[in-house]
């Protein structure tokens, strides 16, 4: 087995590992760190919870100097929560080094990170629209930064941030040393690094632990009026060591939150309407170990990773196989395994049947003490298709073009809203939405299209007149 110390890294850093308790490097670390430390690109294929901090983190780490103020190194992120995620990873790893690491992000106030930039900063962890506010105010000079790392491109692409994340790599030296991290290589990801990368070094985990793999899956059929009770049934058969409830809205959250609190449960709630030094009060203590038991959205889970989750509940059946998929991953980290169970209603029997026969997945009975081989989960890639239904059922999607984007105050929700309430759709038929500066993206289903570009356009949203047409090819 290969070791840390066999891979070059410096004693300080091995220290650091020591500290926080790693052994032996993870796949991704022993292929993606020997390269990186070379002064390599790189393009490594990794999902959340393979240890990709540790990969681009350590060699970044390595070479930064303590003695110089400038910032050396700057890790862009799509999301706060893994904003956050990634400093304290690699504040633990430089804590030996003396290395100072900030983190920069929307929701909280700007002058304190300025604040945090004028005092030092070897490395900045930043989420993509904050980093380019304080780039324009001049709080962040990146004149001297020698790495830059992409982490999860492929959600920067979801969200609509690669033309920023495009800006931000023009500001830093072309000497530079790139990394990108992403879990899958759609065309916009791969045309990004074949621009801005040199001759890279690829990664990619094997198959087997790109998926869950270590996953026992079960399904509890339960009556509406019964939910609660079997829920609170399944958590005192299985006593978890830590626990991550799925609902699907906020509301839904805050209700099961309070019932789980009156059985004198130790729950904590994680959903979008609270403020956000309340859901970083959760996710601190859940991380830590400190709260059992997570009921939480999925828009409010995302980012979040603890590899100390043991069971997966969906109290609610998920929305798509997709979120299926994404939701269950959050059990069974880095080699751990998991149990995911999922409560569902007689009436929803065929939602079961769908994430199933799409996600390729097959749900035991639960019942207290089954046990089940690990099933693993593939989730089959989004198709681009003509406008016509796949052969395996799929409904096919067609892009709309909406004139209205970041400049005018449009976020990613207000597009949804605007076109369910508009064309009548349901908000889960809308997909893949992007807001860019001045126009957006979204896919409706092919059959729907047209009238929806019909109904919708001149729908007013926070007073912009939205213009829709379909995409062309």
């Amino acid at each position: 087995m290969t070791t840390f110390s066999e891979l070059g890294l410096s004693p300080p850093l091995l220290e650091a590992l020591a500290d926080v308790g790693y052994e032996a490097p993870s796949p991704i670390q022993a292929q993606a760190i020997p390269p990186l430390l070379e002064g390599r690109d790189m393009i490594g294929q990794a999902q959340t919870g393979s240890g990709k901090t540790a990969a681009f983190g350590l060699p970044m780490l390595q070479y930064v100097d303590p003695e110089e103020s400038e910032v050396q190194g700057l890790v862009l992120t799509p999301t706060r929560e893994l904003c956050i995620q990634v400093t304290q990873a690699l504040r633990a790893y430089g804590r030996r080094k003396g290395v100072d690491v900030v983190a920069v992000f929307g929701g909280a106030p700007i002058r304190g990170q300025q604040a945090q930039l004028r005092a030092g900063g070897h490395v900045v962890v930043g989420t993509v629209g904050r980093v380019l506010d304080l780039i324009s105010r001049h709080s962040l000079v990146l004149n001297a930064c020698r790495f830059v790392v992409l982490d999860e491109a492929d959600e920067m692409l979801d969200l609509g941030f690669l033309e920023d994340v495009e800006r931000i790599l023009a500001l830093t030296p072309s000497s530079r040393q790139t990394a990108l991290f992403s879990a899958t290589m759609p065309a916009e990801i791969r045309r990004l690094a074949d621009q801005y990368l040199y001759d890279p070094a690829l990664v990619r985990v094997k198959a087997a632990t790109l998926t869950v793999d270590t996953v026992e899956q079960f399904a509890l059929e339960v009556q509406a009026r019964e939910k609660t009770d079997a829920l609170i049934e399944v958590l005192d058969a299985e006593r978890p060591d830590q626990a991550l409830v799925f609902v699907r809205t906020k509301i839904r959250c805050d209700q099961l939150y309070r019932t789980l609190r009156d059985r004198r449960l130790n729950v904590r709630a994680l959903h979008g309407d609270m403020t956000q030094g309340a859901r970083d009060g959760v996710m601190i203590s859940f991380k830590e170990g400190r709260t059992p038991l997570l009921v939480a959205t999925d828009v409010a889970a995302r980012g979040l990773d603890v590899t100390g989750i043991s069971h997966v509940v969906n109290y609610d059946v998920p929305t798509s196989p997709d979120v299926y998929v994404h939701r269950i991953g959050r059990t069974a980290r880095v080699g751990r395994s998991g149990r995911a169970i999922t409560l569902y209603e007689p009436r929803q029997r065929r939602e079961i049947e769908a994430i199933e026969r799409h996600a390729g997945v097959t749900l035991a009975p639960w019942v207290k003490d089954a046990r089940v081989a690990p099933t693993p989960v593939h989730p089959k890639p989004r198709r681009h298709s003509k406008p016509h239904a796949a052969p395996d059922g799929e409904v096919a999607l067609r892009k709309l073009v909406i004139g209205g984007g970041r400049a005018d105050g449009l976020e990613p929700s207000d597009v949804v809203q605007a076109l369910t309430a508009a064309a009548g759709l349901d908000g889960e038929a809308v997909r893949n939405v992007r807001v860019l500066e001045r126009f957006s993206f979204a896919e409706v289903p092919a059959l729907d299209a047209e009238r929806v570009v019909q109904q919708a356009s001149g729908a007013r949203v926070r007073g912009v007149a939205l213009r829709l047409e379909l995409a062309r090819g």
